[in-house]
């Protein structure tokens, strides 16, 4: 392996690691164990120091429209060729809870797609987004611009359940 191979691999795992204490923290919140929560967040903002200091090290941060373009390149593949095939697996073996992440995931990615591809048609041409707020559904991922709809569009889930992205 290169020292390529291993920082990819470390980003990766770093990048892992920081969703994965979000998630022990929200539990632990909810567990009433405020401060372990407040541990686990700690720990994850640490793994993303570690992972955005790998990716660096990759040259993995390029300009805007580079970004841009890499980021539509990556969930045009999630929804287009990732998430059909592990929704049939998990379908066909009839696990539901990952039938109904992976339909959302899928969903959610080709939006994401869309956005990204807007996005970087206001960077060709030297401009910045138009500033209007950001929601996402809680539940789904589901991304929109402007006003949280009344239901999700995605997962059928009510506007209390979108959050602003600040």
């Amino acid at each position: 392996m290169s020292t390529n191979d291993d920082l990819q691999a470390a980003f990766a795992g770093e990048s892992q690691a920081n969703r994965k204490y979000l998630a022990y923290a929200e539990k632990a919140v909810a567990d009433g164990f405020g401060q372990v929560g407040r541990l686990f967040r700690a720990a994850a903002a640490a793994e993303t120091v570690h992972a955005h200091a790998h990716l660096r090290a990759m040259d993995g941060v390029k300009t805007t429209k580079e970004n841009l373009y890499d980021a539509i390149a990556g969930e045009t593949y999630e929804y287009k060729e990732m998430y059909p095939p592990f929704l049939e697996d998990a379908e066909k073996e009839g696990h539901k809870k990952a039938v109904f992440s992976f339909k959302n995931a899928l969903a959610v990615e080709e939006t994401h797609a869309m956005l990204y591809a807007k996005a970087l048609e206001a960077v060709k041409v030297g401009k910045d987004l138009d500033a209007s707020p950001i929601f996402v559904c809680n539940v789904c991922g589901h991304t929109v611009e402007g006003s949280a709809p009344d239901r999700c569009p995605v997962c059928g889930a009510k506007r209390e359940r979108f959050f602003e992205v600040e």
